[in-house]
C-alpha cells in the first residue's frame, strides 16, 4: 500500500502543470481557491518531514496569505511564473517555487530545483529520497545490473 502512495505522489508530481505566470493570474487562482477550499489538503514544505495528517481550513488560508505576501517581497521579477498548478480552476495540486532557490533559468539540469512548498489533496512523501536517492543507493543498483 506504502508503495502505491508513493508512486501515486510522484505521479501527480511528474504531471501536467500549467504556470500562474502574471501576478494577476495568481490574484485571480487564489481567489479562487479560496472559495472552494475544505480541510482534506496538505501542506508540504520540501526539505521537511512530510505531514502525515491534512490542515484545517483555516490554516490552509493562512499559509496562502503568508506565502502570496512572500512571493511577492522576495521574486524580484514583475512577473510570478514560480506557482504552478494541475488545473487552474479545480487544483488538487499546486507547486511553489522559492524565489531564492530556482537553479538555472534556462537549459538542463541533472538536478532541477524542487518546489519550495506544494499544496496537495494526496499525502505527500519525502520528494527529495525519492526523486535523487543517495549516490550509494545509485552505486548499488548499478552493481546489481552490470
Amino acid at each position: 500500500m506504502e508503495s502505491s502512495l508513493q508512486q501515486n505522489y510522484l505521479d501527480a508530481f511528474k504531471g501536467r502543470f500549467t504556470s500562474l505566470m502574471r501576478w494577476n493570474h495568481l490574484d485571480e487562482f487564489w481567489d479562487k481557491l479560496k472559495l472552494k477550499v475544505d480541510d482534506g489538503w496538505y501542506i508540504y514544505h520540501v526539505g521537511d518531514t512530510p505531514p502525515e495528517s491534512p490542515v484545517d481550513r483555516k490554516k490552509l488560508l493562512e499559509f496562502i496569505d503568508e506565502i502570496d505576501i512572500l512571493l511577492r517581497e522576495e521574486h524580484e521579477e514583475d512577473y510570478c511564473g514560480i506557482v504552478y498548478t494541475d488545473d487552474k480552476n479545480n487544483p488538487s495540486y499546486i507547486k511553489i517555487f522559492d524565489p531564492h532557490n530556482l537553479g538555472v533559468s534556462c537549459g538542463y539540469s541533472e538536478k532541477p530545483p524542487l518546489p519550495g512548498w506544494i499544496l496537495s489533496r494526496i499525502p505527500p512523501i519525502e520528494l527529495e529520497e525519492a526523486l535523487y536517492p543517495p549516490a550509494n543507493r545509485r552505486r548499488w543498483w548499478q552493481r546489481i545490473f552490470e
